[in-house]
């Protein structure tokens, strides 16, 4: 599959974007002794280093060739669900297989 420059592009702008929330998470000083609060900012980090760990696996499938395949059965997947999820690593029914 060729990527569009579009997509490497998306991509690199995902990641700046969720490396400088990462950053702006990790410097705040926000021990503001709400558990409610320290709560929210830990989920708010685990979901950025998550979505950092998803697009930099995206762009590591693009520089390596194997972007839009699926990493399970490795058929294409679909154009139109990696316009959705430009991360998306399983096609649809290697996704459900896999969160079960």
């Amino acid at each position: 599959m060729t990527v569009d420059s579009t997509i490497r592009a998306s991509l690199s702008e995902d990641f700046a974007v969720q490396t400088a929330r990462l950053k702006e998470l990790t410097e705040i000083n926000a021990d503001t002794g709400d558990p409610a609060q320290a709560h929210d900012r830990a989920a708010l980090l685990a979901a950025t280093r998550q979505s950092l760990e998803q697009i930099s696996g995206a762009l590591r499938r693009i520089a390596d060739g194997t972007y839009g395949l699926c990493q399970r059965c490795e058929t294409t997947i679909p154009e139109e669900r990696l316009e959705v999820l430009p991360h998306a690593r399983f096609c649809v029914p290697c996704q459900q297989k896999h969160h079960g």
